[in-house]
């Protein structure tokens, strides 16, 4: 019924490749939205496994989910809802060298990870595969998600260089996080890629969407390819094949 939409955007999303990187409190949301909206193909990428902690915002799990595989157990839930969906589960952690070949083939890849290492290593291989990327982050009341529309970005790198080093950046653990703020991050990641897989022009390229839900408020604050961007820039440093560029991720919250 959408006019945005109709009957051959939803062709396009049944034809789809979508990769999600995280099962918790982002990919909750992500997951649940994108196999109701009609995408015909899932790859959920997740090596952790459900904890109680989780439960206030990782809403795909259950008390009886607890020590069982996320990436598993999300799959499940999604074939549940829709059982002509092609989910599958990889309980693997990504890591520099490998990762390109991970996002390769895929119509868009969604960052529902859980540490900034991560969130560079898909940001880097997605712009060098030419891969679109939704970036989401949350933490405490806040999060914020943009779209790197591929090689020619502007990407992460373009806002934030790299990495901060260990235990400089706040985390679940250290802020808390508001379970419902990761179900707005997470739904408008859902929505930016269904924009993405349809055509729709209208994405958070170029801008970055910041939701402070104790203000309350959602601003999106603009922001430009940098030449001299280590990813998408005129003379890429990074390419996601070098171990020495990601710090060790050992963060298991959703973090910006």
């Amino acid at each position: 019924m959408l006019p945005e939409v109709g009957p051959a955007g939803q062709a396009r999303l049944a034809a789809a490749r979508v990769l999600v990187v995280g099962c918790g409190g982002l990919g909750a949301p992500v997951i649940s939205s994108l196999v109701a909206a009609g995408v015909g193909h899932l790859t959920l990428v997740d090596d952790d496994t459900v904890e109680a902690s989780n439960l206030h915002r990782q809403v795909l799990f259950t008390e009886a989910d607890l020590c069982s595989q996320k990436a598993e157990v999300a799959a499940e839930r999604a074939r549940a809802l829709c059982s002509t969906a092609d989910v599958v589960a990889k309980a693997v952690r990504l890591a520099a060298g490998g990762v390109r070949a991970a996002v390769r083939g895929f119509s868009v890849v969604i960052d529902c990870s859980d540490g900034l290492p991560t969130k560079f290593l898909l940001n880097d291989a997605c712009v060098r595969e030419d891969v679109p990327l939704v970036h989401g982050a949350a933490t405490a009341w806040s999060g914020q998600v943009l779209v790197v529309p591929g090689r020619r970005g502007p990407c992460l790198r373009c806002l934030f260089e790299g990495p901060l080093p260990a235990g400089a950046q706040p985390t679940c653990r250290t802020a808390g996080i508001l379970g419902a703020v990761t179900g707005v991050v997470g739904s408008f990641q859902a929505a930016e890629a269904v924009k993405l897989l349809v055509g729709n022009p209208n994405v958070l390229a170029g801008r970055l969407l910041a939701v402070d839900v104790l203000a309350p408020s959602v601003r999106a604050v603009g922001f430009a390819r940098r030449a001299d961007c280590p990813a998408c820039g005129d003379s890429p440093t990074v390419d996601a094949t070098n171990p020495a560029d990601y710090a060790p991720d050992g963060d298991d919250c959703d973090v910006p």
